[in-house]
C-alpha cells in the first residue's frame, strides 16, 4: 500500500490559528469521521488548537487508519504506510519544535499508538482512550520505549470491543514497561468516551501542555 495511493488530508480545526499554540491531533475510531470527533474540541481546555484528521481508507460509511488482522491487531504494512501520509501532513502543520499531542479513539488510539511508538520524540504525549496499542505491528515496544512522553489511558471495564487481553497488554505495558508517565483510568462503562473520561482527557491535556 503506497503513501501516493491515498487521498488529501481531510481536516477540520477548532481554536485559535496561532501556527505556535500547542496543536492536539483527534484521531476518529474505526467507521466514523472527522466530523464526529472534532465534538470533543467545545469540551477541552482552549487556547490549544484542534485538528481532527479523516482517516485515509474509505470503509463502509466511515474511514478507517490500516487494515486488520483481526480486532485492534493491524497488517504491519498497512499501518506504516498511513503513518507516512499522517506524517507528511503533521510535519507540514507543525514543523519541529511545535508541540504536538495526539488524542485517539479506538482505531484512533492505535494509531495514535503506532506514531508513538514509531518516533516518541516527537510528540508531547497521546491519550489512548478506549483502545489497544499496535502490538506485533512492526513497531518496537521495548521496555523505556516511551521513557519522557506523557500518556493518557481510559479503559471501560465492560469493553466488549476490543478484546481484553489486548486492553490487559496496553494498560501493563503503558504503565510499566513503556517508561512513560502514564495517567490511567478504568470506567464501569464499556466502548464509549463519557463525561468522566471527557473530564479526564481536559485535565490531562491542561497538564501536558502547560
Amino acid at each position: 500500500m503506497a503513501t501516493h495511493t491515498f487521498p488529501e488530508p481531510v481536516v477540520v480545526t477548532h481554536g485559535p490559528s496561532d501556527p505556535d499554540a500547542p496543536l492536539v491531533v483527534l484521531l476518529h475510531g474505526r467507521g466514523s469521521h472527522e466530523g464526529e470527533i472534532i465534538s470533543l474540541a467545545p469540551h477541552l481546555p482552549q487556547g490549544l488548537q484542534y485538528a481532527a484528521v479523516r482517516a485515509p481508507i474509505a470503509e463502509g460509511g466511515g474511514f478507517a487508519w490500516f487494515a486488520n488482522r483481526g480486532i485492534g491487531r493491524p497488517v504491519a504494512e498497512s499501518l506504516a504506510a498511513t503513518m507516512a501520509w499522517f506524517r507528511a501532513w503533521l510535519d507540514d502543520v507543525a514543523p519541529e519544535g511545535r508541540p504536538v499531542v495526539l488524542v485517539g479513539f479506538s482505531g484512533g488510539a492505535a494509531f495514535a499508538g503506532g506514531l508513538l511508538l514509531a518516533d516518541p520524540q516527537r510528540f508531547v504525549g497521546g491519550a489512548i482512550l478506549f483502545a489497544t496499542m499496535p502490538f506485533d505491528a512492526g513497531l518496537p515496544t521495548t521496555p523505556e520505549r516511551l521513557a519522557g512522553t506523557s500518556t493518557l489511558v481510559i479503559q471501560g471495564d465492560t469493553d466488549q470491543v476490543i478484546p481484553g487481553e489486548l486492553l490487559d497488554r496496553t494498560w501493563d505495558y503503558l504503565t510499566g514497561e513503556s517508561g512513560a508517565t502514564t495517567t490511567a483510568l478504568r470506567e464501569p462503562g464499556g466502548h464509549d468516551l463519557t463525561a468522566a473520561s471527557r473530564q479526564a482527557l481536559s485535565a490531562w491535556l491542561e497538564d501536558v501542555t502547560a
